[in-house]
């Protein structure tokens, strides 16, 4: 199987688990590697109810190490973070850059202004709002995040859709200019495998918005975003069929931020 590097752990507060559980369940999924990212701190603090603190990292690097010893040698354990893209965030994300020698920083949009879109906690806002001028907003965020540079993974790519609202018809005016943006950075995308239970109840992103990420030669990982052991590699085998039906014929492994190819089998 694929490595799955969108994993989480206990300190984002939503997830459950210990690291050697998490490393278990890899092993026993076949995974090529296994990755931790959890929600990355974010300023001021709190920040809000579902991230680790910065006080909190030298929890996180323990849990890391933790799973390495574990793993002992039978699967490599990468180290990540899921960072937030929100205004003005560049400096700070180079700080957590410098402050533990990262596999690859996975970069995500949750926020549009101060709404965290996906998180149920607001589901109502989206019975009161545009859902065309929502999904403009989002996906000339996400372009700006993958223009900046400074991610190796961009993580579930159209999110937006989580609860079920998209605009009607043909979304390519919305994909299309991202796909650009993509490409020129030269970050890879993830198949992100949550979203089939969610309301969406497909992956994050859409079979279209795959086709045009590989034809454009944006490269792919395939991740769980695991939130607790059991949630490792799931569904691994119809992401892969679906990579594979877009035209994809490897994924990417990370190691201290420089990449290599893997065929995807």
């Amino acid at each position: 199987m694929p490595a799955d590097y969108h994993t989480h752990t206990p300190l984002c507060r939503h997830a459950e688990g210990e690291p050697e559980p998490f490393v278990d369940a890899a092993l026993l999924a076949g995974m090529t590697e296994y990755g931790i990212s959890d929600h990355a701190p974010c300023m001021p603090e709190p920040f809000d109810e579902w991230r680790m603190l910065s006080s909190e990292l030298p929890d996180y690097f323990e849990w890391i190490e933790r799973a390495r010893t574990r793993a002992a040698g039978r699967i490599p354990v990468r180290a990540g973070l899921e960072c937030d893209w929100l205004g003005g965030c560049e400096k700070w994300i180079a700080e957590l850059a410098s402050r533990y020698e990262w596999d690859y920083l996975i970069g995500s949009v949750h926020y549009l202004s101060d709404w965290d879109f996906d998180n149920p906690k607001w589901l109502g806002r989206w019975a009161e709002c545009d859902v065309d001028a929502v999904w403009a907003h989002y996906w000339k965020t996400y372009a700006a995040m993958a223009e900046s540079g400074i991610f190796d993974i961009l993580g579930h790519p159209d999110l937006v859709k989580k609860f079920g609202y998209a605009p009607q018809g043909d979304l390519d005016c919305f994909y299309e200019p991202v796909i650009d943006a993509i490409a020129a950075s030269g970050s890879v995308i993830e198949l992100n495998t949550a979203g089939w239970h969610k309301p969406c109840a497909e992956a994050y992103p859409a079979p279209r918005f795959l086709e045009l990420a590989c034809s454009a030669g944006i490269g792919l990982v395939i991740s769980s975003d695991a939130h607790q052991p059991s949630d490792v590699g799931r569904d691994f085998p119809r992401a892969i069929e679906i990579a594979k039906a877009a035209g994809y014929r490897e994924t990417t492994l990370f190691d201290k931020r420089k990449r290599r190819s893997e065929l995807l089998v």
